[in-house]
């Protein structure tokens, strides 16, 4: 029993790196391009192309069968002049330093854009959560919170749940650095369990910003959102809420896709049925679901169907330079971080299709953290329709200086949103000067 299980784990490591990608490249060839459109001073530059901490730690973990795992894990803080650091953890058996890195920079962005006092900031571990028991995802979270907690901290940099994490693992989390501070510290993680200082509206604030964009983009094009179809690449918490949304103010959602495979249906899916299937599926999947009319496609082909909206909100780097030209979508909406390289970019550009990115359309997450903590510092809780009027203002606010900025410089949205952000950034690194 312990050999197999140290065997699955060598190749779980070896399969992560054999199909590791430079995303961190990529997140810094997207700042190389808008850095000269700006005539970014080189020194800042210089200062913006590197993560200001970088941290690896092993988390050796007792199984359930006694046997000791060490899983690796990082926490990347990529700048700090605007604010503490802020962004998510992920579990998963992709992880890799690259990919943490890029995701800390996005963040970076992401908080200059819509004008929140944070940085960006990134973590993850190397691991197949769906084969842990919940004791063995307990005891790994709450090892690699201490592993890390030297540089976390409610003023410092605080983490929230992304790819396969929740509000259990932030409530693990919280209660962790809690204990070894011996006071109980609610502002240090954003996404907790609303009885232990999580918001209202946290777990939808993702797929709602994106759903909030796609009605801002359709009504800068006056589009009627009833004349209009949608795609939605991923069902996690960010894609089943879009699609939920979505299908809420009108749109007719024909096709979703998770992890298990791709379902079609050209007369609009029930979405109202797949959430409620989800639920009580195994590992919350969509695998064997059933309705009538449904077409079981490739995740590939989700990708390339004749829609107006295309949502990408599963993974990085689906969208390249290889499937961009088939791309039939008139307009994307990024619910994830990353899923469109900058060789793709540029040919959608060509091609006239918009893309509202990831920095803008998935802000909604990071915008409603910065209201949990706002709320956990107070402390004082705000009720639902008061966040969300909140965080609608805030994205609107942000769209719209990102559309206008697109069309005065007749540069693409993602060009626009990105020449705000680190202006924003750049502006901040000047004030403060360099230390000592």
């Amino acid at each position: 029993m312990v050999k197999g299980k140290k065997l699955r784990t060598y190749k779980k490591e070896r399969l992560m790196e054999k199909n590791e990608k430079d995303m961190f490249a990529m997140a810094m060839q997207q700042l190389r391009i808008v850095a000269e459109k700006i005539d970014l001073d080189p020194n800042i530059y210089g200062i913006l192309s590197h993560p200001e901490r970088e941290l690896t730690v092993a988390v050796p973990v007792k199984m359930d069968d006694g046997t000791v795992i060490v899983f690796t894990g990082y926490r990347v803080q990529h700048c700090s002049a605007r604010g503490p650091c802020k962004g998510g953890l992920r579990y998963s058996h992709n992880v890799n330093l690259s990919e943490v890195k890029a995701l800390a920079a996005w963040m970076t962005w992401k908080c200059a854009l819509v004008n929140i006092p944070y940085g960006g900031a990134k973590g993850g571990v190397i691991c197949d959560p769906f084969q842990l028991s919940k004791g063995e995802l307990e005891r790994l979270t709450r090892r690699y919170t201490v592993m890390i907690l030297p540089i976390i901290g409610e003023r410092k940099d605080i983490p929230a749940p992304d790819m396969n994490t929740d509000a259990q693992i932030m409530d693990w989390m919280m209660d962790t650095a809690s204990m070894y501070e011996g006071r109980t510290i609610l502002g240090i993680v954003t996404g907790k369990s609303v009885g232990l200082g999580g918001s209202l509206g946290r777990r939808e604030a993702t797929g709602r910003g994106v759903m909030i964009s796609t009605l801002n983009l359709l009504k800068k094009l006056r589009i009627d959102p009833h004349q209009t179809s949608a795609a939605v690449q991923g069902f996690g918490n960010v894609g089943s809420v879009a699609a939920q949304l979505l299908n809420e103010v009108g749109l007719k959602v024909v096709a979703v896709s998770d992890i298990s495979g791709a379902y079609y249906n050209p007369n609009g899916l029930n979405i109202k049925e797949m959430l409620a299937y989800v639920q009580t599926s195994k590992n919350h999947l969509l695998a064997d679901y059933k309705e009538d009319g449904i077409q079981i496609i490739s995740k590939d082909d989700l990708l390339l169907l004749d829609v107006d909206v295309l949502v990408p909100a599963a993974l990085e780097n689906q969208i390249t330079g290889e499937n961009a030209g088939l791309i039939r979508a008139k307009f994307i909406i990024e619910g994830a971080n990353g899923p469109t390289s900058p060789e793709a970019d540029e040919i959608l550009e060509k091609r006239g299709i918009i893309a509202v990115p990831d920095i803008l359309a998935n802000a909604g997450g990071v915008i409603v953290s910065y209201f949990e903590w706002v709320q956990d510092l107070s402390p004082y809780f705000w009720d639902l329709d008061e966040i969300n009027e909140k965080l609608a203002k805030i994205l609107i606010k942000s769209f719209d200086k990102v559309w206008e900025l697109s069309q005065k410089e007749g540069v693409g949205m993602r060009t626009a949103a990105y020449m705000i952000a680190v202006q924003r950034v750049a502006g901040a690194i000047r004030h403060r000067g360099i230390f000592p």
